[in-house]
């Protein structure tokens, strides 16, 4: 082996010198300077002395055991595809239970609910900050009667779904729950997932009600009653895509997501909860961005922190060591200018998200930097999921890209750069990653990294050192005309109409104990879901539930971070 490595360092001296020298002078690029998104500076060629510090068992290992970074489970794609979402939601539940089975119909696999903005924030459709956004942006949820609706056809034992919700995220799981009670679906048979991550919220989305510490409170309430009531849900789902969307790095989404999940984690301990029992019902989504092979590095370099994690924190079930996440397509990527060149975009970053081992996927529509996707464009976007995973030839091999020198380098550099930064929020929480967090979140750290990296993406657009097709390149005169999605304006109409039918016909007196349970439950520091449930049950609206949530502890307002 030691002959050999030197004939290798010698043939590369004498490719240097006699093949690549020459040669530099006739590239019309240049040559020197290229660097990821993240502004990882790449070589010009990748060989086995880039990763001669990595160990095969140790590093890379095989798929579906330790550490991960080829896959959690051993066949991949080979034993079953990843499932197909797109996130769908608009109007009414009528229009979304609609749209649902449209999509199902064509070969969907799971199904990924999108919320309007006032159901985001926890107002009912009737709050005066509610008028001109009801259905807008997703679908009205109000009371359970709208689940009844959103899920009428649809049986809960036949498939997942996804809730993209975070302040009101008890209240929706509680929903769910009773949906499939009323199905008479088994409990350990209800799946999905909700994505009950307000820490992300505070960094970079934005649709936050209560203060830090009350969210997480109750986020840890959510995982003690989904453990005991829906073994099968995921019980969070810690999002990287929305601090990528916001304008971070590749390695400050993967950092930033970890060290939230690490904060979850050990707050659930914190309340005694069994990390092997909790483990199975935490997911991870991330965001699939333009630059290819960072993508699928990154992706790889998670599997592996999150094992080493978990193991750390004492996990004994290998269950507990997978991460399992979901992936979307970058939607700040996509373009008004030429859009249908977004379906080039999205296949890319879906490609980069199955290359990276995945367990669901949702592709963005070309249309969605003009309005919510039509049914044209979703069609197309999920059949770019189905041309990937039936005509491609990419499931076929579990991991195809594990061995490449260029690969296995980059993700090692990815995961070195994200404990940087993960040891980072660990010294400013004096070892604790709940408090590093939250004094992250107080301090504008995690704030002022994203806006950095955003400003510095834009900038390079502006100048012209990135290019972004159609937009600061091959720009062409256009007259566009794509049939777009509009959101009825009789919707919020009809959605207070239902909503005060409702408040009219229910049990009242039942309402207002189980609403008063909601605040003793607050105020005493129990656990609120129990509560919530039957306050569901009850037909409590959001906004009646989470106004109790408000009166005792407050809302937020985010500091002005300079």
């Amino acid at each position: 082996m030691g002959e050999l490595t030197e004939k290798i360092r010698e043939k590369k001296r004498e490719w240097e010198k006699e093949c690549l020298e020459p040669w530099l002078s006739k590239c019309e690029r240049e040559v020197k300077n290229f660097e990821t998104l993240s502004g990882i500076e790449i070589s010009n060629v990748y060989d086995p002395f880039d990763i001669e510090h990595l160990d095969f068992l140790r590093d890379i290992g095989y798929p579906g055991e330790f550490p991960f970074t080829r896959g959690v489970y051993p066949t991949m794609y080979r034993g079953r595809l990843w499932t197909m979402r797109l996130f769908s939601g608009f109007g009414t539940a009528e229009d979304t239970n609609r749209r649902w089975k449209m999509l199902l119909e064509e070969g969907e696999t799971g199904l990924s609910t999108a919320f309007d903005f006032p159901t985001l924030m926890g107002l009912d459709s009737d709050d005066p900050l509610a008028d001109g956004e009801v259905g807008k942006c997703g679908v009205a949820i109000d009371t359970l009667k709208d689940f009844e609706i959103l899920f009428d056809g649809i049986p809960l034992n036949k498939v997942s779904t996804s809730f993209t919700i975070n302040p009101p995220a008890g209240i929706i799981l509680a929903m769910y729950t009773a949906i499939g009670d009323m199905q008479k679906v088994p409990r350990d048979k209800v799946r999905g997932t909700i994505q009950n991550d307000m820490f992300k919220e505070f960094h970079a989305q934005n649709t936050i009600v209560l203060p830090p510490e009350p969210s997480l409170k109750i986020i840890v309430d959510i995982f003690e009653w989904g453990i005991k009531n829906v073994p099968k849900f995921n019980l969070i789902s810690i999002s990287g895509y929305h601090i990528r969307e916001a304008g971070s790095t590749a390695v400050q989404e993967l950092a930033f997501t970890i060290a939230d999940g690490m904060a979850y984690v050990e707050a659930a301990m914190e309340r005694g909860i069994d990390i092997d029992k909790l483990a199975p019902q935490l997911s991870f989504f991330f965001n699939a961005h333009n630059d290819f092979f960072e993508e699928i590095a990154k992706f790889r370099a998670s599997r592996r922190m999150w094992a080493k994690i978990m193991k750390d924190y004492g996990a004994k079930d290998p269950r507990s060591w997978w991460m399992k996440f979901h992936v979307q397509t970058a939607g700040c990527s996509l373009t008004a200018q030429q859009p249908l060149n977004n379906i080039v975009r999205v296949t890319i970053q879906a490609l980069a998200a199955v290359l990276g081992g995945c367990q669901s996927l949702h592709t963005n529509s070309f249309d969605e930097a003009w309005a919510l996707p039509s049914e044209e464009a979703v069609r197309v976007a999920l059949r770019t999921q189905q041309l990937i995973a039936y005509e491609s030839g990419v499931a076929n091999v579990v991991d195809p890209l594990g061995g490449s020198y260029y690969v296995e380098w980059l993700t090692d550099k990815i995961e070195r750069l994200a404990w940087k930064y993960i040891e980072r929020i660990r010294e400013m929480g004096n070892g604790s990653m709940v408090k590093g967090v939250l004094k992250g979140i107080e301090n504008g750290f995690f704030v002022r990294e994203i806006s950095d990296s955003a400003a510095r993406y834009q900038r390079e657009i502006e100048e012209g050192s990135r290019i972004i097709v159609g937009v600061n390149k091959f720009r062409i005169e256009e007259d566009l005309k794509i049939p777009l999605l509009k959101v009825d304006p009789e919707v919020q109409r009809r959605q207070i109409e239902r909503l005060r039918r409702v408040k009219k016909e229910r049990d009242n007196k039942v309402l207002k104990e189980n609403l008063e349970w909601i605040r003793s439950c607050c105020e005493n520091n129990e656990n609120v879901m129990p509560a919530v449930f039957e306050a569901v049950k009850s037909y409590a609206s959001v906004g009646e539930i989470m106004g109790t949530f408000k009166q005792v502890y407050g809302t937020y307002r985010k500091p002005i971070i300079i």
